[in-house]
Order: C-alpha cells, then structure tokens, then sequence
C-alpha cells in the first residue's frame, strides 16, 4: 500500500493525497450513520489524473469509493471500516468548460457546486432547473451518479433529463468523452443513462453537458391549506389541465411536518398556524410562465378560483414578491432541519403513482399507528412527481435514540410492503447506496436484478468501484 500512495502522490501532488488528520468530512456519511475509514482521500485536478488514479487502484485491486459533495443521504459514498479503500474526492474538478447559449447547454465538471450553476446560468440570462435542499454543497456529478430529482421534476425532470452527454473514467481507467451535446443520438446503447443513477458502480462521471432553459418571464407561488390528500390530488390534476408546463413545482407538507417548522424555527413565518384543528395538508405550488407576469397571474388566479370552488382547497396565500415566494419556500425547505431538531427519525423516499398516494397514506397510517401506537408520521415531498419523503418519528417523550435502534428494521418492513402493495418503489430520488442494498435484492424483480450484475460484472470486472453499493459484495 505505501508504494499505491507514493503513486498516487506522485499523480495529483503531495498535498491532495490525505492520510492524517480529521478526515471525517469525507469518511462519514451526510446523516451521521456510518463512519468509515479510508486508506486516503485522493483529490484529482483533471480527467487526466482521475484516469491515471484508478489505473494505478486497478493495477493494485483497490477499492475507489467516488465522491462528490457527500451530501447523499442513502450511504453511497462513504467507505467501509477496513481502511483499504481509497475515497476518490472530486471537488477540486470545478471547471465551467464551455457555455454554448445557441445549444441551451453548458459543458462543466463533475465537482461544480450545484448551486454555482445555477447563479452562472442565472448570469447568462438563463436557467438550470434542478434544485434541491443540499444545492449549496453538493456537486453536479453526484446529482448525476444518483439521479438526483428535487423540487422541478414536474416541469423539467429527474437530473437525467437534463443531461445531454458525459465524460466517463472507466474501471480500467479509460476515458470516454460523450460531450456531444446532442438532443438526437441514436448510435448504439445509451450509455450516458447507464451511468447516470449508477452511483459511482460502474465508473466516474467527470464532465456532463447539461441543458439550459430561458429564464421564466413570470413566477408565482401560492401556499394552500387543502382538506385531505385527495384534495392535494385533485388540486395537481387541476393545475396541470390550466397551466399546463407552466406548472414547475408542486410540493405536500402534513399538518404534523409543519408544526415542527414551527415549533423548531419560530422565526420563520408559517402562513397557516398547523394547530391540531388545522387542515392536515398544505401544497406548495409554483406556476413559471414565458409570456408576462399579467398573464401568469389571471391563469394562476383563475386555478385558484377553481380550486376554491371544486372545495380542494380551504385558503390560500399568493407571493406578492420574489423574496415572497423565497420564504415559502423555504418553509417548505425547513421541515427535514425542523425533523431533525425533534430527534432521530426514521426516512423514507418512496414514489408511488400520484393517483394512488391517498389510499396509500391512508393505509400506512393505519398500519403504523396500529403497530407501534404514538408513532408521529412526517409526510411531506413532491406530490407533483408522485415522491413522497414518508418519515417516521418516535412516540412523543420517548427515546429517539432507543426508537430508532429497536424499531427501525420493523417501521422499513412495514412501510416498504405497502409500497410494493401499491405498485411503488422504496427509493425514488435519493438511490440505494449500501443502505438500501438488501431492499433492493429483495423488491426489485430476478430479471432485473440478473441483468444488473451482468452490467457490473462486464464494465467493473474486477468489482472495485464502489463495492457493496446498490448490489451486494461478491
């Protein structure tokens, strides 16, 4: 292993190859579930040394564990305990290669801030849609090696759609450029989806054209109070048949995840105080519109009027400005922090079809509180994309800490068979990772999983890039 790191020092410099120290940022995992320890933290400048790097772990057979901003909440970049795998760090690779404003694209690497795209695009007088809670930290390769989703689905897509071409370092360290830029490629297998979604398993995403937007001329957001989830539904349905693509975001948020806002961050104001004879469910929803604000505000007022009228919903506020609409927002942005204030909880990241969301909550309800009465359900997501991030909290005044030791596999089990009952899956926007590895073996169907271990066994022969995510060690 000492002539592996004077290797690797000898490739990215001295000071990028991290032994000593406080190493946590990197060995541990966003939650602070896992600790791991590594053999080093490698952190490459460019494709170049990225290759050069994993040619010398190949040669060496040692594990690379791909790493962006390490804000993943499935444990899917964090090495293991044995102190053998080298974390392979991609944050120094922050290079904007080229904006084309013509092809509504920019060309960028896997280490680029998400949220400084965003502020470039911005710049440029457009628009790159994905956002999400983690933008300020994480990277756009890990978006793109877990397919990340957040709040704009409805309207733009998963992190794949807005994904033109990639730059892949292989298992065996060669580099395959697919920064075309091309919406029309029909040569052969689409291997920039392979990639994308695979978490770091089959290669390392280290560049990505992705798509740009024209900016909104409009955007109004509104905060309703609605009666029951089946009003949320047909609230959604509503908004698609009146705004139609102008619809870009369209979040739920339970009585229960609200009252933690406001219970944990007083200082954020709350449109409707969520009191026990509040209404059970808010939506948060956001309609963007390329022709002027006159006229996204008569079809966003006349959807309302609808709603009112349909009884889909009780009251209503609408942001009068962007810092508005910012505040809302971030009501709705609050509730994992205000979760964790209140102690350790159980997630979820399930997506069911909209039009079986009800019922399913409905049932699952049912069943938990059955089960383990006292149990407190944070429900709250993209009702727009059918996610729902279905959290479970301990009994009020018990130990958070001893409920989730004693309870958690239990709670998994009962939430992840109604979710198969109801046609869904048990992770839709934050991937496996090692934690959900014996979910997956488990809900996803022989076939698919033969044809999984095939894909890894013909790329990653050698089985060293991030073992033991999504499929199993060997």
């Amino acid at each position: 292993m000492t002539a592996l790191l004077e290797r690797l020092r000898q490739i990215v410099g001295p000071a990028h190859v991290l032994t000593d120290g406080d190493l946590i940022a990197y060995e541990q995992d966003w939650r602070r579930r896992v600790r791991g320890k590594s053999l080093a933290v490698v952190r490459p400048a460019s494709t170049a040394e990225v290759a050069a790097v994993v040619r010398e772990c190949a040669a060496a057979g040692t594990s690379l564990i791909p790493q962006g901003g390490n804000t993943g909440l499935s444990v899917g970049s964090t090495p293991d305990e044995s102190g053998t795998q080298v974390v392979l760090s991609l944050t120094r690779m922050n290079a904007v290669r080229h904006i084309d404003r013509d092809n509504l694209s920019f060309t960028v690497e896997a280490g680029c801030i998400l949220q400084s795209l965003q502020e470039l695009a911005e710049k440029q007088g457009l628009l790159f849609p994905l956002s999400l809670a983690a933008e300020g930290s994480c990277t756009i390769g890990g978006n793109l090696g877990t397919n990340a989703g957040g709040t704009q689905v409805v309207r733009y897509g998963n992190t794949r759609e807005l994904c033109l071409g990639l730059e892949v370092v292989t298992p065996q360290g060669e580099v395959w450029d697919g920064l075309k830029g091309l919406r029309k490629d029909n040569t052969g297998y689409d291997l920039r989806d392979l990639f994308i979604g695979s978490e770091g398993t089959l290669g390392i995403i280290t560049a990505a054209t992705m798509k740009l937007f024209p900016q909104p001329a409009a955007q109004l957001t509104a905060f309703a109070a609605v009666p029951s989830m089946e009003a949320a539904v047909r609230l959604l349905g509503l908004a698609h048949q009146h705004l139609g693509a102008g619809l870009t975001g369209f979040e739920v948020m339970g009585r229960f995840a609200l009252g933690l806002v406001i219970k944990h961050m007083p200082q954020l104001r709350v449109p409707f105080a969520a009191q026990d004879d509040a209404p059970p469910y808010y939506v948060l929803l956001e309609n963007s519109d390329s022709e002027s604000e006159q006229h996204a505000r008569e079809r966003f007022e006349a959807l309302l009027e609808l709603a009112f009228e349909d009884g889909c919903v009780l009251d209503a506020v609408v942001a009068e400005s962007l810092a508005q609409a910012h505040e809302l927002w971030h009501v709705r942005e609050s509730i994992p922090l205000a979760q964790a204030e209140e102690g350790l909880n159980i997630k979820h990241d399930i997506s069911i079809a909209a039009s079986r969301i009800p019922a399913f909550v409905e049932h699952t309800d049912a069943v938990l509180q059955r089960e383990i009465p006292g149990v407190r359900l944070v429900n709250f997501g993209h009702l727009g994309d059918g996610n729902l991030h279905y959290n479970v909290q301990a009994p009020e005044g018990g130990d958070a800490k001893a409920f989730l030791n004693e309870q958690e596999h239990r709670v998994n089990h009962l939430v992840y068979e109604a979710v198969a009952e109801f046609g869904g899956s048990f992770s839709a926007e934050h991937g496996v990772g090692a934690l959900k590895v014996d979910q997956l073996q488990k809900y996803q169907s022989p076939v698919a999983l033969g044809m999984m271990r095939a894909i890894k066994q013909a790329l990653d022969p050698q089985g060293i890039m991030n073992p033991g995510c999504i499929l199993p060690r060997d």
